[in-house]
């Protein structure tokens, strides 16, 4: 029986695999496939197949229906596979450069067949490896103001952007952000992990009213402010690198929300490399910067010649408009600095720290500055007063 004649769900293997992509033609009948699966995440199967002769090459992406981090007592739906591919198609179709082509959907399988990027680095893993990708701030503020700007009122007009906001709840995997970004760091909840050298200053961050109010609007406006289409979890594991390509994957987490949070998202996970990379600091400094600047020429080009909505096409409300992009990026990008410290789902960056006092100052550098970033949010005027609120945190 052809597996595209499958009426159930059922998870491929490395064998079923194949016979997808021969059922897809992505390969010719008589071709000697090679298929490894390769997912290291917490969602998915990754499925790597190769034709020997030709060297052509693909990816196979299907959902899985639990979080393989906790296992089939945490249920997730398939469905999130479809968002997943529309969101790549949105994207790739606004920013083709930065996203990976998509070959072919489905949603019974929950599958996704994709450009092979296996000859690029995944960012973090190139940035611990000593990698500082020259070109990956720039596309990412590229990518940032294209992806923003065309899903916003302003770029769609609100009617279509109404229609794309309901396709686009995506309630499951916003749970999991509201959970393990706004809510389980700030108190004793079980997906904490911890070293216990840390548990002082996390039982202080836990006591911090200050902190969990300004975590509360945070998260109210995660909840409530439906501005743009988010990646939604964009962070370095989400990205494939080298020194002249940048490409964006992974948007099963896409719903419509505040645009600062995906700006926060990247400014949080180079962050990282600003704590511990010593030798490569101030290139990660600027990798902030350009991120912002780029980010901020693109979408003000973008606003002036694009603009839907005639009334607000004035320097004065996109200056409004971008401040608070801004603002909410900084709160963002602290409650991600404090979550991959303490919460679930850590970063390599500073867990592959073997020192265990060089590990423990880096993550408490890391709490640090995400609960600053946090509360100081509002006082923190544009990019050269964040930037010294970064080297005065860290040094």
């Amino acid at each position: 029986m052809s597996i595209l004649n499958l009426e159930t769900y059922q998870p491929l293997t490395e064998t079923t695999a194949v016979q997808l992509a021969l059922e897809l033609n992505i390969f010719d009948a008589d071709s000697q496939i090679t298929c490894k699966e390769i997912g290291d995440g917490n969602l998915n199967l990754v499925f790597h197949l190769v034709e020997q002769k030709s060297s052509k090459s693909i990816i196979i992406k299907q959902a899985l229906p639990y979080a393989k981090v906790v296992g089939e007592s945490w249920p997730l739906t398939v469905k999130r596979a479809k968002i997943e591919a529309d969101a790549l198609k949105i994207f790739g179709h606004l920013a083709p450069a930065y996203v990976p082509e998509v070959y072919y959907t489905n949603d019974l399988l929950a599958v996704t067949v994709m450009e092979d990027l296996s000859h690029l680095s995944i960012a973090r893993t190139g940035f611990i490896n000593g990698e500082t990708y020259p070109l990956i701030s720039q596309h990412l503020g590229e990518y940032l103001a294209k992806t923003l700007f065309y899903t916003s009122d302003y770029g769609l007009g609100p009617a279509v952007k109404k229609e794309q906001v309901q396709k686009f709840i995506n309630p499951e995997l916003c749970n999991i952000t509201e959970d393990l970004i706004f809510t389980d760091p700030y108190y004793e909840a079980e997906t904490n992990e911890f070293e216990e050298g840390l548990r002082a200053d996390v039982e202080s961050l836990w006591n911090d009213e200050d902190l969990i109010f300004h975590v509360s609007v945070l998260k109210k406006s995660f909840l409530t402010e439906a501005e743009v289409l988010l990646h939604g979890d964009l962070h370095t594991g989400s990205m494939f690198a080298n020194n002249s390509v940048t490409k964006v994957i992974d948007p099963e987490f896409a719903y419509y929300g505040p645009a600062g949070f995906d700006i926060g998202q990247v400014f949080a996970n180079l962050l990282f490399q600003v704590i511990v990379n010593n030798d490569n600091r101030n290139i990660f400094i600027n990798h902030v910067e350009t991120v912002w600047n780029v980010f901020h020429k693109e979408f003000s080009r973008l606003w002036e010649v694009e603009n839907k909505e005639k009334l607000v096409n004035t320097q004065l409300f996109l200056n409004h408009v971008v401040s608070k992009y801004f603002e909410d990026a900084l709160g963002f990008a602290g409650c991600e600095l404090i979550r991959r410290t303490i919460g679930l789902a850590h970063v390599a960056d500073l867990d592959r720290i073997e020192d265990e006092n060089v590990r423990l100052t880096a993550k408490r550098k890391s709490l640090e500055l995400g609960t600053l970033l946090i509360k100081q949010r509002k006082e923190i005027n544009g990019l050269t007063e964040f930037i010294t609120a970064i080297k005065e945190t860290i040094k």
